[in-house]
């Protein structure tokens, strides 16, 4: 089965370890760079920006304000510790958008406070690098999503075993992070 939504989140550390030519769609993939513990050269990044653009794939840096004006990308990614206030940036470059990670309540208020138009809401399923920690579950997801006005995407837990489950989440689109490292092909082509 495949999972239909209007928008894909796609969360990479490496630009080597993600194709793009597996996307075929265009406007509806979102790319977020976030670095790893080994940083990339700057060259890598801005040929990939290109290769996003040229593909009308919206790329986003993960909290590094000038990475993200030095690669003139569409907007800034604010993880959930992140809680500095990016608002009025956004404000004055109109091309420019943020979006957040939450866990919480607290979190989602503080990422509508930093004016974060999508926030991905962690963890919708069990992961499996940590059995204990919570998870939502799609009956609490749907709840966070009735209950706000942004737009909250599911992230966390999710693979090609359970996207069907999906289906049954009223939101706009699902982010992907660690099914994108392990099988980033097989996985894309679920998505359409």
């Amino acid at each position: 089965m495949f999972v239909f939504k209007k928008k894909y989140f796609l969360i990479i550390e490496n630009t080597k370890d993600f194709n793009l030519r597996n996307i075929k769609k265009y406007n509806k993939f979102v790319i977020i760079y976030r670095r790893s513990s080994k940083p990339e050269p700057l060259h890598n990044l801005v040929k990939f920006r290109k290769q996003c653009r040229l593909k009308l794939i919206k790329f986003f840096v993960a909290n590094d304000m000038r990475l993200s004006a030095e690669l003139n990308s569409d907007g800034l990614y604010l993880s959930s510790y992140n809680k500095s206030f990016f608002k009025s940036y956004s404000y004055t470059n109109k091309n420019f958008s943020i979006i957040g990670s939450a866990h919480n309540m607290y979190e989602i208020s503080q990422k509508i406070k930093q004016g974060c138009s999508f926030i991905l809401m962690s963890k919708l399923f069990q992961v499996d690098y940590d059995k204990k920690s919570p998870y939502l579950n799609i009956i609490k997801f749907n709840y966070f999503l009735f209950n706000n006005l942004k737009r909250l995407i599911p992230l966390g837990g999710i693979k090609i075993t359970n996207l069907n489950k999906l289906k049954s989440i009223n939101c706009e689109g699902i982010a992907l992070l660690s099914e994108i490292k392990k099988k980033p092909a097989n996985i894309i082509n679920r998505l359409f």
